[in-house]
């Protein structure tokens, strides 16, 4: 394996995996910080702090942050999830000292100038608007919701309109200093990159950072249940979950596979079932989302008034289904599909860095292809329906939806039906 690891004195982590074929490098600072480590009166800061750390620094404009990167043909972008926070660049092979001294720059040394931080906040505003007014991302805003009820992990990632609007520039840098320390952060590069010159230019930019103290997110509660939003929309958008398992717990790769053989293409019994054999639905697709210490398991579709309450009852009936007649032959189909995405993702410098960092973060180091696709193949049909019983009996479902859903069952006779 060609990636390579520095740690610096502080804890950061500098991660490479060396692609000399290439012209290109990407690169970028991911954060062991995210929506779930915000205190109540922080809900959506760490987004804001995502969009201002592109507004200015104390030597350069917002404008010559964009005009340093663009000037060299490169881009900078940043996302912000529930567990982690990444900002990220994709440059010439040459402009790599460049790109990873523009990131050090904007985390260390952002200003959140008052006037920026208006117009940054009035931008969100209106994201928050726009996610509001798209059902298919506000269902899942309120799925995580119903799943962990009053915690930070089942808030929204954007936050509200009074939340934001309530942040001062004192506030982010508040919560930046508690977080964005030495040991939760990784500097990680994939493409025609040197590790050691990367290395030395991490030490030179960041050794000032804080090396640790960010404390540890509240233990996350699945707790389940019910968000119903009835509304004009022409289509029924629903989410039905349950517990799912957390990264390094018994049960997470049977719980990635069990996605995949249910709702993970067009050959998934679900596509299959709902869409091709009932058409009862557009797009119907079963996830898994691991969480450091929890997870959920779910199912999405839309579909039409008169078509939810023949939905439900049809997903109810694939998912018992998988509890018993899962198959060897489904298991491998996955495999495969899993084992071409690795190889796939190894084509990409900006999906290579993104998993090396994720893995340093999750797992403490990087975990070679052949490691992953080992553990895959060890888990057999058998495992997967055990896997499938324990998820949609064992506890209390999770049910979201928004639109004509007067006639959707309510969770308590879901669960009722699954456990029969």
């Amino acid at each position: 394996m060609s990636v390579r690891t520095t740690t610096l004195d502080n804890g950061m982590v500098v991660l490479t995996d060396d692609m000399p074929h290439l012209e290109s490098a990407s690169l970028g600072v991911w954060v062991k910080a995210g929506a779930r480590s915000e205190r109540k009166t922080e809900h959506g800061i760490s987004h804001l702090l995502e969009h201002m750390a592109f507004k200015g620094t104390s030597t350069r404009t917002a404008l010559e942050i964009a005009e340093s990167i663009e000037n060299v043909g490169g881009d900078l972008n940043a996302a912000t999830s529930i567990e982690h926070t990444g900002y990220f660049a994709r440059v010439l092979k040459e402009d790599v000292t460049l790109a990873a001294d523009i990131l050090a720059d904007i985390l260390q040394n952002s200003t959140f100038d008052d006037n920026e931080l208006a117009r940054e906040k009035q931008v969100i505003v209106q994201e928050i608007g726009a996610a509001r007014d798209n059902p298919d991302d506000h269902v899942f805003d309120l799925f995580q919701q119903a799943a962990y009820p009053t915690q930070p992990i089942g808030r929204t990632i954007l936050g509200t309109v009074d939340s934001v609007r309530d942040f001062s520039s004192d506030t982010i840098r508040k919560y930046m200093r508690r977080n964005y320390v030495g040991d939760h952060m990784v500097i990680a590069a994939a493409g025609n990159v040197d590790h050691d010159e990367l290395a030395r230019v991490a030490a030179d930019r960041f050794g000032d950072l804080q090396p640790n103290g960010a404390p540890a997110p509240q233990k996350a509660e699945y707790q389940g249940g019910q968000e119903r939003l009835i509304s004009d929309h022409e289509q029924a958008h629903i989410v039905l979950g349950f517990e799912g398992r957390a990264y390094h717990s018994d049960g997470f790769y049977a719980a990635q596979v069990l996605a995949s053989i249910l709702g993970g293409g067009m050959s998934s019994r679900l596509f299959q079932e709902v869409r091709e054999k009932r058409g009862l639905c557009y797009s119907v697709y079963a996830f898994h989302w691991a969480f450091a210490d929890s997870g959920v398991f779910g199912v999405a579709a839309a579909t039409g008034e008169e078509e939810v309450t023949e939905l439900v009852p049809v997903v109810l009936d694939e998912l018992r289904r998988a509890t018993e007649t899962i198959t060897d032959e489904e298991v491998i189909r996955v495999r495969n599909q899993i084992r071409a995405g690795l190889l796939m993702s190894l084509e990409s410098p900006s999906a290579r860095a993104g998993q090396l960092a994720r893995q340093q973060i999750l797992w403490g180091r990087p975990i070679a292809m052949q490691e992953t696709v080992e553990r895959i193949n060890r888990i057999t049909a058998q495992r997967v329906r055990e896997v499938a019983e324990q998820l949609f009996t064992g506890g209390t479902p999770t049910l979201a939806g928004i639109g004509p859903i007067d006639q959707l069952a309510d969770v308590e006779s879901i669960g009722e039906t699954l456990r029969r």
